[in-house]
């Protein structure tokens, strides 16, 4: 093993505009690149934030259309949200995990437990009503045409990774996580493998689209930074076809609900 020290980069595209419904993200991030002089190479990942492909995709809805169920009525005076908020929650929800008062949780209709089913007030903007922002309908799907346009412009052999901010349930504090990956196996799989002393590995299996949505958090941020796109270069993963949703662990596997 060679004793030079291990590195990486991580590096924020500046130059990603606002982003509205219809607008081309491989266009806007093909001219963010070339305004910072940075050429995508084999084996780059990619971080895309959750909320432009959101926007691009049209996924705005405005909470003064919205006319709430009795359901979300029922909801909104146990959790003390906003009835219509309530009902956009259960729109993209397969079903109510668990509310108290400020907090409802849900699983999406994507198989992914969160709050509030990922809708989102921060960063949305629009310039009449009250808008929210839901999460892409299929984020993989997200990610495989964000790759597809990218390695068609550029014949860099790459990987995409869509990230969301979720709470934990056993910790304080947000941390990004993949909800859609392309071009990569998002989990690595260490099972079989020796430690150094000789032990072999039996259950270890690293989320390592995860890892990387993390890292890039640590640049994308969280509040008005306006760096929705990380570039992460020198850090392994698996190609491959894999799907952020391979993660998900199973209701027979999950011993809290």
């Amino acid at each position: 093993m060679s004793d030079a020290p291990l590195t990486a980069q991580m590096m924020a595209l500046c130059g990603i505009p606002e982003v509205h419904p219809g607008d081309d993200l491989v266009s806007l991030i093909l001219r963010a690149l070339s305004q910072s002089q940075i050429q995508l190479q084999d084996g780059d990942v990619l971080v895309v934030t959750q909320k432009i492909v959101s926007k691009a995709e049209g996924c705005l809805v405005n909470l003064k259309e919205i006319t709430p169920s009795s359901h979300a009525k029922m909801l909104a005076e146990e959790t003390g949200k906003d009835a219509r908020l309530v009902e956009v929650i259960l729109q993209q929800s397969r079903s109510v995990i668990r509310r108290r008062p400020g907090t409802l949780i849900t699983e999406t209709l994507h198989g992914w437990i969160c709050a509030n089913a990922g809708v989102d007030r921060s960063n949305v903007g629009g310039a009449e009503g009250e808008w929210v922002l839901t999460l892409p309908q299929d984020p993989d799907t997200s990610a495989r045409k964000l790759r597809d346009g990218l390695q068609a412009a550029t014949g860099a052999d790459i990987a995409i990774i869509i990230s969301d901010t979720h709470g934990r349930p056993w910790r304080l504090g947000t941390v990004n996580l993949a909800l859609g990956v392309a071009g990569m196996q998002p989990l690595l799989d260490l099972r079989g493998l020796q430690d150094r002393h000789g032990y072999r590995l039996r259950t270890t299996r690293v989320a390592r689209a995860d890892e990387l949505a993390a890292a890039a958090g640590l640049l994308s941020g969280q509040a008005a930074e306006g760096l929705p796109v990380v570039l992460i270069r020198g850090v392994a993963y698996q190609p491959g076809n894999g799907r952020a949703v391979d993660m998900q662990r199973s209701i027979e596997k999950d011993l809290f609900r």
